[in-house]
């Protein structure tokens, strides 16, 4: 984790009482806050060894660790905030703190999943009842389904019979070395894990987990009950074509596929079409069996047929919709004999949906949720906190533009001219640029009316959420996130140098974006912070951000810039449920 380099705000020295009450106040914020502790030390003034006491103190009481495990109540917040003055920069990576530590596997398992009775036991999941008549069985796939499965089977205790978990290849190794014990199996599990899919395409090991989830859901009865657990990351790990095709050849076609330029959703058509278990195929094979899947989304708007190309989830598509993709594709005439051979004995219509009956699918993680508890925990911080929306998408250029004029809107209002001409002017470019995007359920007018209702009096923070998309045209290091963030901060310095005596130039202004499973692309960083004076502090070091934005080189850019200071590094944090962006913004007091 990256040491904070924030300056002191001009308290005076800090009175041993004082250091002793200010350490009082850390004690039950500081799981892995290294960073805070630094931070308010340097602002309290205590000399090198006070905050070497201090941390040896800390040290006895919490295990340091990649990424916050606990994440700390919104009082111990708002006491290390009032006390160490935090900067915008610490309250936003609070922030993200407190959304990923939300939808992390233990706490959304615990919240819940439980189980109640002995002699007639029963599973609650989210106050619905779910009685284990005989025997519970338990799988799983996706990224963070290790965890998600530790924490199950914590829970359930000696009434699970059975498990078998689809991982990613290396997770177990990886988190061990993170020192993330709490999403490892215990010894003598009675989960088998079985990791596949390197670089996240279905291989022969994840086709060997499939086959063994396919086995145990094949022979479950009516008073069993089949757990299913279920995150990002599960479509690659559940390759199991419909025999007599051959997982190369399904790859083949689907790679086939993206090459003519078919776009995601034409995909999952084809795989689900040509799969055992995708489409709802798993939830038909555990019949009569109950199914209750726990899900955490990682898809925009948190649709139950594309999560993970949808195993227990009645398929809204049938074999004549895949016919249309290959056709449209010029690929009916070029296909494998056992493609053919499937696709002419598949059913025409999909799977009713009274045909899912003994299913249950629940949302129990997504991106909403991370966003409401980052919204609890900046009201905790004083700031008037709104949710812009948690399905932002778009090329990241757009993106950032819309996020440049509502940083302009803000900054308007706080210096009571929002209604002006210019205030006009910006939110008509805010709504056309929403309706370009196209963001599913953003009703801008509404939010822009919320907005209008702040005072000026309380600092400000519009929280958002998704996934972007970056256009390819360099051959630089980075991930979304990380270009996102120095996106914007090119856009303030524009707009700040556009307009001279620039509202913003009132403001301070923090802007960072986030991917929620601790890595932005091919990179070790999460995201990255931006504020507005970016640009102009890089120009200083002779960094030129236009040039790192053209070869989309952001993660060199950020890792140069004052010493990686504005790289947001958590390591991995074991969930996924896409990105979260924040805007945090107070007037700087008039001297």
């Amino acid at each position: 984790m990256t040491s904070s380099r924030t300056a002191g705000n001009g308290f005076a020295p800090a009175s041993s009482s004082r250091r002793g009450f200010l350490l009082k106040q850390l004690t039950p914020a500081v799981s892995c806050l290294e960073l805070e502790l630094n931070g308010a030390a340097r602002r309290a003034r205590v000399t090198g060894a006070t905050v070497a006491g201090w941390r040896l103190q800390l040290s006895q009481l919490w295990r340091p660790c990649q990424c916050c495990t606990s994440p700390p109540h919104s009082a111990d917040w708002l006491s290390l905030a009032t006390l160490g003055r935090m900067s915008l920069r610490e309250h936003a990576l609070s922030l993200f703190r407190s959304a990923v530590g939300t939808v992390r596997p233990a706490p959304m398992m615990k919240r819940a999943l439980k189980l109640q009775g002995d002699r007639c036991p029963q599973l609650l999941v989210k106050g619905q009842a779910f009685p284990v008549k005989r025997d519970l069985y338990l799988v799983g796939f996706g990224k963070a389904v290790l965890g998600m499965a530790a924490a199950a089977e914590e829970i359930l205790g000696d009434h699970l019979v059975r498990g078998v978990i689809s991982v990613p290849l290396g997770i177990q190794e990886s988190l061990q070395r993170a020192g993330m014990q709490e999403m490892l199996l215990k010894p003598h599990s009675k989960i088998q894990v079985i990791e596949g899919a390197k670089n996240n395409l279905p291989d022969a090991e994840a086709l060997k987990g499939a086959v063994a989830i396919q086995q145990l859901a094949e022979g479950l009865t009516a008073d069993d009950l089949l757990l299913v657990l279920i995150s990002g990351g599960g479509s690659a790990l559940l390759p199991a074509p419909i025999p007599p095709i051959l997982l190369e050849e399904k790859e083949k076609l689907t790679k086939m596929l993206a090459s003519r330029g078919a776009a995601i959703q034409e995909l999952n058509i084809v795989r689900k079409t040509l799969s055992v278990l995708k489409g709802g195929g798993l939830a038909q094979l555990a019949y009569p069996a109950q199914v209750v899947s726990l899900i955490l989304s990682d898809v925009i708007g948190d649709p139950l047929d594309i999560i993970a190309s949808g195993p227990t989830a009645a398929s809204s598509h049938s074999v004549q919709d895949c016919l249309q993709v290959l056709a449209k594709y010029n690929l009916l005439h070029n296909l494998p004999k056992s493609v053919e051979t499937v696709l002419s004995s598949s059913p025409t219509k999909p799977t009713a949906p009274e045909n899912y009956s003994h299913v249950s699918n629940i949302i129990i993680g997504s991106n909403t949720l991370a966003l409401d508890e980052a919204k609890h925990h900046a009201e905790s911080l004083g700031y008037a906190a709104l949710v812009l929306s948690a399905g932002i998408r778009g090329e990241v250029g757009r993106v950032s533009t819309l996020y440049c004029q509502l940083i302009r809107l803000v900054c308007l209002g706080l210096a009571g001219r929002a209604e002006e001409p210019l205030g006009d002017e910006v939110r008509g470019n805010l709504l056309q640029l929403a309706a370009e995007l196209e963001i599913p359920g953003l009703d801008l007018a509404k939010f822009l009316q919320a907005l209008r209702g702040l005072g000026p009096e309380r600092p400000v923070c519009i929280l958002a959420g998704g996934e972007t998309t970056v256009q390819l045209q360099g051959s630089g290091k980075g991930g979304r996130n990380q270009e996102l963030a120095l996106r914007v901060g090119l856009g303030l310095h524009r707009a700040q140098a556009m307009e001279g005596s620039s509202p913003q130039g009132r403001c301070e202004i923090i802007f960072f974006s986030g991917g929620t499973d601790g890595q932005d692309g091919p990179t070790e960083a999460a995201g990255a912070f931006c504020s507005s004076g970016l640009v102009a502090e890089a120009l200083q070091e002779g960094l030129d951000v236009e040039a790192f934005l053209r070869n989309n080189d952001s993660y060199t850019f950020f890792s140069q810039f004052q010493g990686g200071h504005h790289l947001l590094v958590t390591g991995l944090t074991g969930t996924n449920v896409m990105d979260i962006q924040a805007i945090l913004i107070r007037a700087l007091e008039r001297s």
